[in-house]
C-alpha cells in the first residue's frame, strides 16, 4: 500500500491542527518508524553534463589548450601567439588530418638566429601544477634537432617547465610527437604553452604543427581522459548515475550540426568537432566512449542519450526520420555488439573489448520544446521500437512529462523526463508534487537547479537560501523514490569568465586552487551520499513549513534529513529507538550567503552525536540544511 495517503506522518501533508499549538521555544517532535516503509530508488541522485560553460573543453576533459585542433568556424587564431620573430597562420591547405582540416603555420624570417616558435593561452590561461604533465604535437616540413616546451608566465616570464625532444621531420606528411615534463606551481593562471625550435635551420622557410595537446595529471590515468582535481572533487559527492551528453547539445542549432556519435570516437585527430549550441566549438576530444569509461571509473550508472530528430533549426520526423534511426541501431551495435559484428569490432579496436553496460537510454531531449511537441510521439515510437525490439531489457526515458506531447498509450515501464528550473518558492510549493502521483508512472527529473539570475553575464553562483530551497524539493523526491527513480542536478560545472549559465555545481578558472564548490554542490553530496535504500515514516508534532525532513533506512542505519526554509532558528528532537550514535551534517549560512571564487564562506560542518535512549536534539539555524545519521 502507498502510505503517501497516510495523514499525520512522513508524506502526508494533512496533519491534525491541534497537534500545530505549541509554544514557539518547544521542539517539533519528530520520530521515525523502525517498521514498514517503501523501497527508494538507489539511482536517485546523479549529474546531467553537457558541454556549455567549458565544463568539457577547457574543464573536466583534461587537455588544457584552447582551440588545439582549429575546429569550428569561428576561432581563428584565438589562443595562439607568435614566440620571437616568428609569423603564425592558419593554413588550411595543410591539414592534419581528414578531420582536422587545419594546421598552424610557423613562418621564420631570414637571417633568424634565436629559437622561435609559438604560444598557446589556454582557456584564460594555462594551469600550471607542481606536477608531471604530458604534451604532443603533430608536426611538418624540414627540421632535424630540438623542439623546446615549456610553461611561461604570460606577464612574468617565469619558466615553470623546460623541457627538449629530438625530432625527424619532413616535409611528406604529418608525424607525431610527445613527452613528458615536470613542472613547478605557479602562483596564478597567467600562464602560457610555449613550442620553439632553432630559427637558423628554418629561416627563409616555415613548419606547419598541428592537434597540440597538454594534459596535467589524469583521472585513473585515463588516456585521452578527465583532469584530475576536477573529476576527483565530482567523486567526492557520491551521485550514482550520469546523464550525457545533454541537454540542449546534443540538439544541434541546425540537423547537421547535432551531436553525432560516430564523429566523437576513435582517436582524437580523427574527430572533426562541431559547432556547438552554446556559443564556442566543441572538440569532441570528450565522446562517447570517454564518457562511458567516467562512468565506470567513478561507478555511476550510464544515462545515454540520443538524438531524436530534433534540433533548433529543423525537425525530422515520419520517414525522413528512418536513416537515423539506421544510425541509431548503428551507435547501439558500437556499444553492445560483439566484435564480429562492424561497430563492436570498431569499439573494440578504440580499446574497449567488452561491450558497454547500458541499462537507461533517454529519446531526445525537451522535445516538449522548441516545436518539438506535434511530432515527438511519432519519432518517440519508430525509435522505441527500433531499440526496444533488439534489445527489451533497457529502460527507456521519454524526454518530457507533457502528455500531450507524448505517445497514447506511453508504453509500460517507460520513464518520463521533467526538467525545472525554478526560483527558491517556487521549488518549496513542489515540495509534494509527487505525493499522489500514479505508482506506476516512473519519474525522472533529468534538470532541476534554482537559478540566481541577479548578473546576466557575470558568475553569479548558488546561495543558501536557494540551496535550501532544492533541498527541499529533494526531499520531496526523496520519499517519493518509488517513482522518482532518478534526479539528476543541472549544470555540473563552469570555467569562471568562460560562462554561458549559471549557477553550476562547482567552477574554476585556470588558477590554482580555484576550484569552488558551491552551497548547492554541498546539498547534493549530503544527500546523494547519506540515503537508505528504505524511506520510513515519520511521525511529527507539527505540519511542513518552514521546517521540512525526510526520512531512510538501510538495515540499522537511519538517514534524517532536515531544511529550515525560514528566518527564525528551529529546535528539532529526533526519536530513534534502538539507536545510540552516529553524525550530524549541517550547512548553514546568512539567506544571500553564498561561495565565490577564491572565497569560501559556506562549508559542511560534521559533528559526532550520542544518546542514551534514541533522542537526538538537533538545532536548525535560519536557512540550514542538515542530515542526521545515526545507528
Amino acid at each position: 500500500m502507498w502510505l503517501g495517503s497516510i495523514g499525520h506522518v512522513q508524506w502526508g501533508l494533512t496533519i491534525l491542527t491541534t497537534l500545530c499549538v505549541t509554544q514557539a521555544a518547544d521542539p517539533i517532535e519528530l520520530s521515525v518508524s523502525r517498521e514498514g516503509g517503501n523501497k527508494s530508488s538507489p539511482l536517485l541522485y546523479g549529474i546531467m553534463f553537457e558541454e556549455m560553460d567549458h565544463s568539457g573543453d577547457g574543464g573536466i576533459h583534461g587537455q588544457l589548450l584552447q582551440n588545439n585542433g582549429f575546429q569550428g568556424d569561428s576561432l581563428g587564431l584565438t589562443a595562439y601567439a607568435p614566440v620571437g620573430a616568428a609569423v603564425i597562420s592558419q593554413d588550411k591547405s595543410h591539414p592534419v588530418s581528414d578531420s582536422i582540416t587545419s594546421s598552424l603555420s610557423v613562418s621564420v624570417p631570414e637571417n633568424t638566429t634565436d629559437y622561435v616558435g609559438f604560444a598557446n593561452t589556454g582557456y584564460n590561461g594555462v594551469p600550471v601544477l607542481n606536477s608531471t604533465y604530458t604534451s604532443s604535437f603533430w608536426m611538418m616540413g624540414y627540421y632535424s634537432g630540438t623542439i623546446n616546451l615549456q610553461l611561461v608566465g604570460t606577464n612574468s616570464g617565469i619558466v615553470y617547465a623546460d623541457h627538449n625532444l629530438t625530432v625527424e621531420s619532413t616535409d611528406a606528411n604529418f608525424t607525431q610527437y610527445e613527452a613528458t615534463f615536470n613542472s613547478t606551481l605557479s602562483a596564478d593562471g597567467d600562464n602560457e604553452w610555449h613550442l620553439t625550435f632553432d630559427g637558423s635551420k628554418v629561416a627563409g622557410s616555415s613548419l606547419n604543427f598541428g592537434y597540440i595537446e597538454l594534459f596535467p595529471p589524469k583521472y585513473q590515468d585515463r588516456e585521452n581522459g578527465l583532469r584530475e582535481d576536477l573529476a576527483t572533487f565530482l567523486e567526492k559527492v557520491g551521485f550514482k548515475f550520469l546523464r550525457f551528453p545533454g541537454g540542449n547539445n546534443i540538439e544541434g542549432l541546425e540537423v547537421d550540426s547535432r551531436w553525432k556519435w560516430n564523429m566523437t570516437i576513435g582517436p582524437v585527430v580523427d574527430r572533426p568537432g562541431r559547432n556547438s549550441d552554446w556559443f564556442y566549438p566543441n572538440t569532441d576530444a570528450l565522446g562517447l566512449d570517454e564518457y562511458l569509461w567516467w562512468c565506470e571509473d567513478m561507478n555511476m550508472t550510464p544515462l545515454l542519450a540520443l538524438w531524436s530528430g530534433k534540433s533548433y533549426g529543423g525537425i525530422v520526423s515520419g520517414s525522413d526520420l528512418h536513416p537515423f534511426v539506421d544510425d541509431i541501431k548503428n551507435e547501439l551495435e558500437y556499444l553492445f555488439g560483439n566484435t564480429s559484428t562492424d561497430f563492436g569490432k570498431l569499439r573494440a579496436q578504440n580499446g574497449r573489448e567488452e561491450p558497454w553496460k547500458i541499462d537507461y537510454i533517454e529519446i531526445g531531449n525537451e522535445d516538449d520544446l522548441t516545436g518539438g511537441c506535434d511530432t515527438y510521439p511519432d519519432r518517440f515510437n519508430q525509435i522505441y521500437k527500433a531499440i526496444h525490439d533488439e534489445y527489451p531489457n533497457i529502460t527507456l526515458v521519454a524526454s518530457n512529462g507533457d502528455y500531450s506531447c507524448l505517445p497514447s498509450p506511453l508504453p509500460t515501464g517507460v520513464i518520463i523526463d521533467l526538467h525545472l528550473y525554478r526560483n527558491p518558492d517556487d521549488f518549496v510549493a513542489l515540495f509534494d508534487q509527487f505525493d499522489n502521483q500514479p505508482r506506476d508512472q516512473p519519474v525522472m527529473v533529468g534538470e532541476y537547479g534554482c537559478r540566481n539570475t541577479s548578473n546576466a553575464k557575470g558568475t553569479y553562483w548558488s546561495y543558501m537560501q536557494g540551496s535550501c530551497s532544492e533541498a527541499i524539493y529533494m526531499m520531496g523526491m526523496e520519499r517519493n523514490s518509488d517513482i522518482v527513480t532518478m534526479a539528476a542536478y543541472a549544470p555540473m560545472l563552469e570555467h569562471f569568465g568562460l560562462i554561458a549559465w549559471s549557477p553550476t555545481l562547482y567552477g574554476f578558472n585556470s588558477t590554482p586552487g580555484s576550484l569552488t564548490p558551491s552551497t548547492s554542490y554541498y546539498v547534493q553530496k549530503m544527500f546523494a551520499s547519506n540515503k537508505g535504500d528504505t524511506v520510513v515514516q515519520v511521525n511529527s508534532s507539527a505540519d511542513f513549513g518552514p521546517l521540512y525532513w525526510t526520512a531512510t533506512k538501510t538495515g540499522s542505519r537511519y538517514y534524517v534529513k532536515l531544511a529550515n526554509y525560514g528566518t527564525k532558528e528551529q529546535n528539532v528532537s529526533i526519536s530513534i529507538l534502538e539507536t545510540s550514535s552516529g553524525r550530524l551534517e549541517m550547512l548553514s549560512g546568512s539567506q544571500f550567503q553564498g561561495n565565490q571564487p577564491y572565497q569560501m564562506e559556506v562549508e559542511t560542518e560534521h559533528t559526532e552525536v550520542h544518546s542514551e535512549n534514541g533522542t537526538y536534539s538537533v538545532k536548525m539555524d535560519p536557512w540550514a540544511v542538515a542530515v542526521l545519521v545515526v545507528s
